[in-house]
């Protein structure tokens, strides 16, 4: 994993990078960026581990499926989130040539990552770095979506056995759409945390 070929290559594919040591130290950054506003994220463990929705739920309105408001669904705080200034996703995998790749299940994440916010936010750890988008694939496919599954408790063959993509149709299916992002998109600003630790899948 060359940290400094990645954050190079993000650079030139036309995102800002930043760069932190631990979990810790991006949340803190993440909190003096964004203040008293609307805010919306994906599902990731990696935002989950660093504790970013309790700590920007404290000056900013948060939207976030895996802890609804009340009064509303999951479904509904995912259509929030979308209709939000900024954005917050993981990534599933990047290659060394700056390259982004994330597989969804309900397509929120992904949507959100494209079009419709001021400012995207992708999150990595250290972990998700590949050489190369073959590999990048590969680990989104057969590396991140069977832990997933496994972490919803779905009954597909990934999550079941644990190993790799079957390329199942199950109804419980997690991996219905995979999006690639080559370059930055040309519609929101969009920054890169990349964080020199382990985190989420």
């Amino acid at each position: 994993m060359n940290l400094t070929k990645t954050t190079q290559s993000l650079e030139k594919n036309g995102y800002k990078v930043s760069v932190f040591q631990t979990l810790e130290e991006a949340d803190r950054y993440l909190n003096q960026q964004i203040d008293s506003t609307t805010v919306g994220l994906g599902g990731s463990m990696t935002i989950e581990e660093m504790g970013s929705f309790q700590t920007l739920s404290t000056h900013n309105e948060v939207y976030w499926h895996w802890h609804p408001a009340d009064g509303l669904t999951a479904e509904d705080t995912r259509k929030k989130a979308m209709d939000t200034a900024i954005y917050l996703s993981s990534v599933n995998a990047i290659s060394e040539d700056g390259e982004m790749v994330n597989i969804d299940g309900a397509g929120n994440r992904l949507a959100s990552t494209l079009y419709g916010h001021e400012k995207v936010y992708f999150i990595a750890g250290t972990n998700k770095i590949v050489e190369n988008l073959h590999q990048a694939i590969d680990r989104a496919r057969n590396v991140a979506a069977p832990l997933n599954g496994k972490r919803l408790d779905c009954k597909t063959p990934c999550a079941v056995k644990g190993n790799r993509c079957y390329d199942c149709n199950s109804e419980e299916r997690i991996c219905n759409a995979m999006v690639i992002h080559y370059k930055k998109m040309m519609s929101s600003e969009m920054e890169v945390i990349l964080i020199e630790e382990s985190a989420g899948y």
